[in-house]
């Protein structure tokens, strides 16, 4: 398995003066971390000589294993979990390849489990990943609730959480997006360069730490370029391209006048341009739209969107060779926010770049 590293981050992996990791052990023993595994855990044969400069090494950092990997000692089952609320959004495929791309490099397998079934919220409740049956554990934005997750953490079950924060006193290591600074670039290209002063902002899902995120970035950004902030032009898109629609078609209805729309994500505003088309609203003349995530489909729209670029597939991987990192005793940051880049397209009224 490949060394943790994350270019892309200020955030130390490890803190001065912390206690020794299996990294350093490997490193001083001249094998992988899988190997420094095999031979603390007895899971598997190495050669005299390896095995003895293994404990060599750790005699010699006076290593001591993260509680986790002393409990996995006991009962390792080589499998690493997935949990989803579902599989059916465009956002999961690049997710789920960078996560793959990580476990496939080690001695572990991945375990996924999505509910299929639409509002279904905890599948966890239903048909339970845990210790019986996976080593650690991925959870994606919400796929279960704070009492399970805080079970869990206090048991020093090794976790990972994706695009949400852990509940209050546990700082269970998370992967995330640059929210703020992707909703500052939106609202400030669509104002300084396209002129436009009435946005509408589609929230995703309640709950949802990245909407919650970005409404506040929202706000922020609004202010910043002089512009009042009117709860008229916040309503629920829920992230999907029904809702996306509704939401509009809401609006119309309303006689709320806007001349830019921020969808929340691509598949929203794939419902957005929908019912302004409908409504016989021109875009990008009579409104400006922009999604977030650049899924595959956002360049092939009616117009091309344009769109906040999220690294979808780097943050998969980078989840998963955290998760990796903490079952080899390595300790982590609470958070690791990745940036997101503006892709200009049509839609907001540009060329094409």
């Amino acid at each position: 398995m490949k060394a943790f590293s994350e270019t892309m981050t200020a955030t130390p992996i490890r803190k001065a003066k912390q206690r020794p990791t299996i990294s350093d052990v490997a490193r001083l023993a001249g094998v992988s971390i899988s190997t420094v595994s095999r031979v603390l855990n007895d899971t598997a044969p190495v050669s005299g000589d390896v095995d003895k400069r293994v404990r060599q090494a750790v005699e010699l950092l006076s290593y001591t294993p993260h509680a986790a990997a002393r409990n996995l000692a006991v009962r390792k089952t080589n499998t690493v979990g997935l949990l989803l609320p579902e599989l059916s959004s465009g956002f999961f495929a690049p997710m789920l390849r960078g996560i793959e791309s990580a476990i496939r490099e080690s001695e572990y397998h991945l375990l996924v489990h999505a509910s299929l079934r639409s509002g279904d919220s905890d599948p966890w409740r239903r048909h339970p990943i845990g210790e019986h049956n996976a080593d650690g554990m991925l959870l994606f934005v919400k796929s279960t609730d704070d009492e399970e997750i805080l079970r869990n953490y206090q048991r020093d079950f090794p976790m990972v959480l994706l695009f949400f924060k852990g509940p209050r006193g546990a700082d269970i290591p998370c992967v995330s997006f640059d929210n703020v600074g992707g909703m500052y670039q939106i609202v400030e290209h669509l104002v300084t360069v396209h002129g436009r002063r009435r946005i509408v902002y589609l929230r995703g899902p309640v709950g949802n730490q990245d909407s919650e995120e970005r409404e506040i970035a929202y706000r922020q950004a609004l202010a910043q370029v002089g512009l009042p902030y009117d709860p008229a032009l916040v309503a629920r898109g829920d992230y999907s391209d029904e809702g996306g629609q509704a939401a509009i078609e809401q609006l119309m209805a309303a006689g709320v006048a806007f001349d830019a729309v921020f969808a929340g994500d691509d598949e929203a505003a794939t419902g957005v341009l929908a019912a302004l088309r409908h409504a016989g609203r021109r875009i990008p003349e009579d409104v400006s739209v922009v999604g977030f995530d650049d899924l595959t489909f956002a360049a092939h729209l009616n117009p091309p969107l344009t769109t906040a670029r999220a690294p979808i597939e780097r943050a998969g991987n980078l989840a998963g060779r955290m998760l990796l990192a903490i079952l080899h005793g390595e300790e982590m940051p609470p958070s690791h926010p990745l940036p997101v880049e503006l892709v200009i397209r049509r839609s907001c009224g540009c060329p094409e770049q």
